[in-house]
């Protein structure tokens, strides 16, 4: 039976009372599953904040990893505040808006993690790597920066009325595999090392947008074995 579940995940939130506004916020929208990843202490603010939501809170999943934190998940959706500008110009992903991200998602099958980062400092390059798809909530240029809370009730507000379908999205091992396998072509194919990193992550980028689907990434790393097969990389049951 098909299904699109979300799951809301809180990257080291550093107070007690967005939390509890979180929870709130979700119980709103129809949303339940929450991951709370290196929170600080879950104090009576929290309780205070949610009303009566505080349930979401006490069945919330406690995760040290991030990988612990998204784990079992098919697609991995970052938020952030400002789309395009990092530390490494490469590592960037182009933004799309929480509108832009249920279009992409409608008819979809899966589960959907979706990152929130620090209050202070967002989700570092290195979160946003491992995330499939970015979205940037637009907001006045005047005054970017939200609350927390408040992030996530738009963004669950746009996904709360979602109809799921039967097009099940690959699961993130699966594309992790896929991202390798690029790499490993790449190696294999002599491709100029100085530019291996760059093209790789544009490539992932490029996957990341397409919510492929498990038949689709088997298809894809058949044809990068096909490839190695022709460059005299590995042999026809895909050994090297």
């Amino acid at each position: 039976m098909s299904s699109l579940n979300f799951r809301t995940v809180l990257v080291e939130p550093l107070y007690s009372g967005n939390i509890g506004s979180t929870a709130r916020a979700m119980k709103n929208f129809g949303f339940s599953e929450l991951v709370l990843l290196n929170p600080c202490e879950i104090d009576k603010n929290a309780r205070i904040m949610s009303v009566h939501a505080y349930d979401i809170i006490e069945n919330a999943k406690i995760a040290t990893t991030l990988e612990e934190a998204v784990e079992g998940s098919h697609l991995i959706v970052g938020m952030t505040g400002l789309p395009g500008k990092t530390e490494n110009k490469h590592k960037r992903m182009p933004a799309i808006s929480p509108r832009k991200l249920r279009e992409k998602l409608t008819g979809k099958s899966g589960i959907v993690s979706l990152l929130f980062g620090r209050e202070d400092d967002g989700l570092s390059n290195e979160e946003l790597e491992l995330c499939d798809m970015v979205v940037y909530i637009p907001t006045s240029p005047e005054y970017t920066s939200m609350n927390l809370s408040h992030a996530v009730a738009v963004v669950l507000y746009e996904l709360s009325d979602i109809e799921g379908g039967e097009t099940f999205l690959a699961g993130h091992f699966d594309i992790e595999l896929l991202y390798e396998h690029v790499g490993d072509v790449l190696a294999d194919i002599d491709y100029k090392e100085h530019k291996e990193n760059k093209t790789q992550m544009m490539v992932q980028r490029i996957l990341g947008r397409a919510e492929l689907t498990t038949r689709e990434v088997y298809t894809l790393r058949g044809i990068l074995r096909r490839i190695q097969m022709k460059v005299g990389k590995t042999d026809v049951n895909g050994e090297d």
